[in-house]
């Protein structure tokens, strides 16, 4: 699996394409809201000659749901999301509002996805894992046969998601991150919402927040 990322609109958030040999790709928060940061998106897809076939969202938080309306109205995708954050989909244009960021409301979402589902691409799947705390509905996505986790705004470089949103609950995200994520092999590499990559071994040492 393939993997590249890019950091998108005033909140820098990091959107990622992931795909494999077939070139079958998948687009995860796409955080497009400038059009120069459109056309980079498109321009990378169309020069690696890769095919859409998902959109995926993290959760439902306006800045990781910017380029959502983008990439249905080029690709034709609707978004997958899990149920508990729907609701932040459709409030997502108000939100924005409160950060002084206004943007055209997203497009509903076209499928929810739950804990454990198992979504295929190409010759490659990638695991749900529901990690509610950041918001209810906040999940990451895990290759096991890539040692890959793309995990939104649950788990950072030496930190974890903030829970002052309406909605959070820290209690509920660290254990959830304890009981889920660091479980999982140390190798693993995490692409976080925002900021750079980690991995599980590092954050299990040295994250100040899980010890």
């Amino acid at each position: 699996m393939n993997i590249k990322k890019f950091t998108f609109n005033p909140v820098s958030v990091n959107a990622v394409v992931v795909w494999d040999e077939t070139l079958e790709c998948v687009i995860i928060d796409p955080a497009c809201f400038y059009p120069h940061e459109e056309q980079q998106l498109k321009a990378f897809i169309e020069t690696n000659h890769l095919k859409p076939v998902r959109l995926l969202n993290t959760h439902g938080h306006f800045d990781h749901l910017m380029g959502n309306g983008f990439v249905e109205k080029t690709w034709g995708l609707k978004s997958e999301i899990h149920q508990e954050d729907n609701y932040l989909v459709e409030q997502a244009g108000g939100q924005s509002l409160m950060f002084g960021i206004p943007m055209p409301k997203p497009p509903v979402a076209g499928r929810f996805i739950e804990d454990g589902d198992v979504l295929t691409f190409g010759n490659s799947t990638l695991k749900v894992i529901f990690v509610p705390g950041h918001s209810p509905g906040s999940v990451a996505f895990y290759s096991e046969a890539d040692k890959l986790l793309i995990g939104g705004d649950i788990l950072f470089f030496g930190s974890v998601g903030r829970t002052d949103l309406p909605g959070g609950n820290h209690e509920q995200l660290i254990s959830g991150i304890l009981e889920k994520l660091m479980v999982l092999p140390p190798e693993v590499t995490v692409y976080c919402g925002h900021g750079p990559e980690t991995n599980i071994g590092a954050e299990k040492m040295n994250n100040p927040f899980l010890n």
